[in-house]
């Protein structure tokens, strides 16, 4: 199941021509995909895109309708190498993935397609996961674009804008032959706004109607002779178009004034914090009426010198506001700026950070950098230094990534942490997804990670002789690239492994999506394709599947029995257990509609009998719940305070089963919470509460005769 359901919002996908459109980025794009007659749509979901991933899902049959093939990819290669359809065929196809790691998965199709050309419109969405928000590596989609001449549209964050260039993104693909990256911000794909629909279109050819009638052209295969040729047409031809196109049809913007001796080049995703920027700096209101001329570029690859060149004449100096690095766009303005043989001083990085993403506050401080250097008229004056020093990074309590409450990740590595202390450390290689926060605190397991699906992989190179090395994957990470990479490459290789996958039942991290192995029924998918029988298949020997993680003795006993069984090869445990905040996403709204109409609901927490907690806190250490906590020890004879668990406990028991495990304490106790009892509920807890009553009065009268 996703974590978000489109099914309502997905009704104004049908709007027709006049009528408004009044929604978010992400359902946006999939009307503009609609209105522009796409014959195809795929990708893989992944911040901040996973829920246009979802939408195109939930749009499913008015898709169908249309005559628009949906495909749910396997990985971004996958969906990249789908634009293959475009390639023969007037067809026009979108793919979309997360940002450069999606990007790297699907380099081989891209660079494939970006050398033989289109024939239909090509585009690929890439969520562009820049920024201190982001839970990837630091890189830009820029580098890829400009390496396979691909043109590269970085929308204003606003629906017409974005539902503009989505359409105007197929017909610039179309009209230079070359495929096109439209990438959109996290702000961008959850941006609300309104614009005027238009009709949806059925694509003018289906990939039905296109399989029917097969078209070969040899010299769209990148084979020699045409690799050779490709790359001239690229210079000769298809440069020459693109740039045409983005300058006929006005693909850049301008705001502000028309003349000044300043001015800002904006990519522009980030125009809308640059506008707020100048707002606080006095210079711009909330329309975009700036006070200085801003060169907003949609299109920020490939440049186009004469737009450049007119906008940079006459000023004394223009400011980049470019987000990353390498600063690609402010080298190829310096160079366009030098052979148009003009005196303008392009500043980029040397006022605004070489790194981080560029919030309003980031981009006010540099503006006003720039003006004091260049316009210091214009200039705010300089705060005073405050009165009282900032608080350092120390003072601030540290808040690490970590495990939802009641995960089924948790107990596998609590487990994990007991087998090092009978058997010693081992070396974790560890994988993209929720497990990945095992490397934090409080378990502190995971050396290396090294891509989606590739933890297998990143442990090949252990061979050793006493200690097996664990690597861990995620069910996600499997389908998209483990199987393959990793437990066919360790089979293969007869590497001596033990590869530990979770389960969860879909793919968690990305958003909740079926994968193949997912056991909920898909109307549209086919789903319960145990992972266990295709690791045997490719050549596992040695497999386990554990259907209930929560059990810490049994997670234990498993990891102890592979990596100290005699056979020789690789070993795969298959842990299962549903996502907790998926489930909780589920169950909730149930148990609340039962609750309301009367009906007996019964769920289940734990807690601490302060009486006996010792205060070690050895359950917090090996579980790392976020329900467990401390509080003060109601003996005024102990300092120490007691381990106590919280509301937000969803009984998943794994902080007992763990203190169990590890033979830490009897604390620990389970309630059994009734809501709307029945007879016999009432009927026992009136027994209970007779029998717990005389135990105590006879354990009170048995006192009372000692005392005396």
């Amino acid at each position: 199941m996703a974590e978000r359901s489109f099914k309502a919002e997905v009704e104004q996908l049908k709007l027709g021509e006049g009528e408004v459109f009044h929604g978010e980025g992400i359902l946006a794009v999939t009307k503009a995909l609609l209105q522009a007659g796409v014959a195809y749509v795929g990708g893989y979901q992944g911040s901040p895109i996973s829920h246009l991933m979802d939408v195109f899902a939930d749009a499913n049959d008015l898709m169908r309708d249309l005559g628009v093939h949906f495909e749910s990819s396997a990985s971004e290669a996958t969906a990249a190498a789908m634009l293959a359809a475009s390639v023969n065929y007037p067809l026009r196809g979108a793919v979309a993935w997360k940002s450069v790691v999606g990007t790297n998965v699907a380099s081989d199709a891209l660079s494939n397609i970006a050398s033989g050309g289109v024939t239909g419109g090509a585009l690929i969405i890439l969520g562009e996961d820049y920024g201190e928000g982001s839970s990837i590596m630091q890189e830009r989609t820029h580098a890829f674009a400009m390496k396979s001449q691909m043109w590269l549209l970085d929308p204003r964050p606003s629906l017409p804008v974005i539902v503009d260039m989505v359409e105007k993104g197929f017909a610039l693909s179309e009209a230079s032959n070359t495929p096109v990256m439209l990438e959109l911000r996290v702000r961008a794909c959850h941006v609300t706004g309104s614009f005027v629909a238009r009709d949806n279109q059925r694509p003018p050819l289906t990939v039905a109607e296109a399989a029917e009638s097969p078209v070969r052209d040899v010299d769209r295969i990148v084979l020699p002779p045409a690799n050779f040729l490709h790359e001239v047409e690229k210079i000769e031809k298809r440069w020459p178009a693109g740039l045409a196109y983005v300058r006929d049809h006005k693909l850049n913007e301008h705001f502000g004034t028309a003349q000044d001796e300043i001015g800002i080049i904006v990519q522009g995703g980030l125009f809308n914090s640059l506008n707020r920027a100048l707002e606080l700096l006095g210079l711009s209101d909330a329309y975009g009426n700036a006070a200085l001329p801003i060169y907003v570029l949609n299109v920020t690859y490939p440049l186009l010198p004469d737009e450049v060149q007119a906008f940079c004449a006459g000023k004394r100096a223009v400011l980049v506001v470019e987000e990353g690095q390498p600063e690609f766009i402010e080298h190829e303005l310096n160079t366009l700026v030098r052979r148009a043989d003009l005196n303008t001083r392009i500043v980029g990085k040397d006022v605004l950070p070489r790194a981080g993403e560029y919030s309003g506050a980031v981009i006010r401080d540099g503006v006003a950098k720039f003006l004091r250097a260049h316009a210091p008229e214009r200039a705010p004056a300089e705060e005073a230094a405050p009165a009282l020093p900032a608080l350092p990074p120390s003072a601030v309590p540290q808040r690490p990534a970590g495990f939802c409450t009641g995960c089924p990740e948790r107990p596998i590595f609590s487990a994990m942490k007991l087998v090092q202390k009978e058997l010693g450390a081992f070396h974790v290689s560890a994988d993209i997804g929720c497990h990945l926060f095992s490397i934090l605190p409080p378990f502190h397991i995971g050396n290396t990670t090294m891509g989606y699906g590739l933890g297998t992989a990143g442990a090949s190179a252990f061979k050793p002789r006493d200690k097996r090395a664990i690597a861990i994957m995620g069910d996600g990470g499997f389908w998209h690239n483990g199987l393959t990479s990793g437990i066919g490459n360790a089979v293969f290789n007869q590497d001596d492994n033990l590869t530990i996958i979770v389960d969860n039942g879909y793919s968690a991290a990305t958003g909740g999506q079926d994968v193949l192995s997912s056991k909920a029924h898909n109307a549209n998918r086919r789903t319960n394709n145990p992972i266990e029988r295709a690791v045997r298949g490719v050549g596992i020997g040695w497999a386990r599947t554990l259907t209930h993680t929560y059990d810490v003795a049994g997670m234990r006993d498993a990891i102890r029995e592979a990596l100290t069984a005699p056979e020789k090869g690789p070993k795969v445990i298959v842990a299962q257990s549903e996502c907790q905040l998926n489930r909780q996403r589920r169950v909730k709204p149930l148990m609340a509609k039962a609750l309301k109409s009367g009906k007996r609901v019964v769920r289940e927490r734990f807690g601490v009998d302060p009486d006996t907690c010792t205060g070690d806190h050895s359950c917090i250490r090996l579980s790392g719940c976020p329900s467990l906590t401390i509080k003060p020890n109601p003996d005024p004879l102990r300092e120490d305070p007691i381990a106590h668990v919280e509301n937000s406990c969803v009984g998943c028991g794994v902080c007992g089963e763990v203190s169990h495990a590890a033979v830490l304490c009897p604390s620990f106790y389970k309630a059994t919470i009734i809501a709307n009892p029945d007879r016999g509920d009432r009927l026992k807890q009136r027994i209970r509460g007779w029998a717990i009553g005389a135990w105590q009065k006879r354990a009170a009268r048995s006192i009372a005769a000692r005392a005396f």
